[in-house]
């Protein structure tokens, strides 16, 4: 089936019940009583932990999307059930389309009841060109959707234009930036990119998932989240970054590999964007100022 004729907005209008009702059963959880355990993903105890909720809600996506998928020959990439299913892979890549699914993004912040978790859908072409963008903020039910080519919106409002202005350049980092062996060198680029474009410094901010890091982004005049190419897996995977890169492109930020590339979402060999590594950012100016200098 051509894009031309697959049912975008029916298809977005799934996903958007299915974000709502998986978000809605992870806020009831009684995080107090989750047993946490840790899978074989990346090399932080971020990518690492998985809970029961994180398995439920990829089973509540799961029943809403199934009846679309099917109908419209649909393959389900969800983060807790295709981690290393090699056949998963396969229909991913030899399928037209497939859904891209993250469950509970943030699983870390979630059991220490912090903010920063979220539901992400994403609908992604064999190109790997995302097509729909769901994601659901459980903790104070905001809802943010794309459609490609449709424009953005959030809990149905048009996104237009950055929420809050920039004195200091918002840089939002995963706790693992604070170790990595190239972070003085990168603090020293994104300072140097303040300074170029008037701001009074870089302010950092640690502690929630992908999803939510991406988002954040959005918000602010003057922003970039940044995830640095590296050898071994991690950086993030497909279902982090599918969703929000969608919603970025429509609201006409920008989103691409740290080479300034369009991110490899429909990967061959793996899940993971270690290769190539991730940047978001609020404007094409401070994007094009940072891509070959990090």
């Amino acid at each position: 089936m051509s894009r031309q004729s697959l049912p975008l907005q029916q298809l977005c209008d799934t996903a958007v019940r299915a974000a709502i009702e998986a978000g809605q059963f992870i806020q009831r959880t009684d995080r107090g009583a989750l047993r946490q355990e840790f899978k074989n993903a990346g090399g932080s105890a971020a990518s690492q932990l998985v809970t029961q909720v994180d398995l439920d809600s990829e089973k509540i996506i799961r029943n809403c999307l199934q009846s679309v998928a099917k109908h419209e020959d649909i393959v389900f990439v969800g983060e807790e059930s295709s981690e290393n299913t090699a056949e998963v892979m396969s229909e991913r890549i030899s399928k037209p389309y497939y859904w891209c699914v993250d469950p509970l993004d943030g699983t870390l912040p979630f059991v220490e009841g912090r903010a920063g978790y979220a539901v992400s859908i994403a609908l992604v072409e064999q190109s790997g060109i995302p097509l729909i963008g769901v994601v659901y903020h459980p903790e104070d039910a905001t809802l943010i959707y794309a459609i490609k080519g449709q424009g953005a919106y959030r809990d149905q409002m048009p996104m237009s234009g950055a929420a809050f202005a920039s004195k200091s350049l918002m840089v939002f980092a995963d706790e693992s930036f604070r170790g990595d062996k190239n972070h003085d060198n990168v603090l020293t680029t994104l300072k140097a990119c303040a300074k170029d474009f008037q701001l009074t410094d870089v302010e950092l901010v640690y502690g929630s998932g992908a999803v939510k890091n991406a988002c954040q982004v959005l918000d602010y005049a003057a922003a970039c989240y940044i995830k640095l190419p590296k050898p071994e897996d991690g950086g993030g995977s497909i279902w982090d970054f599918a969703a929000t890169a969608c919603i970025a492109s429509e609201t006409r930020s920008w989103v691409s590999n740290i080479y300034g590339d369009a991110l490899d979402l429909n990967r061959r060999d793996s899940n993971f964007m270690n290769h190539q590594g991730v940047l978001y950012a609020s404007n094409e100016r401070i994007a094009r100022y940072l891509i070959g200098k990090l």
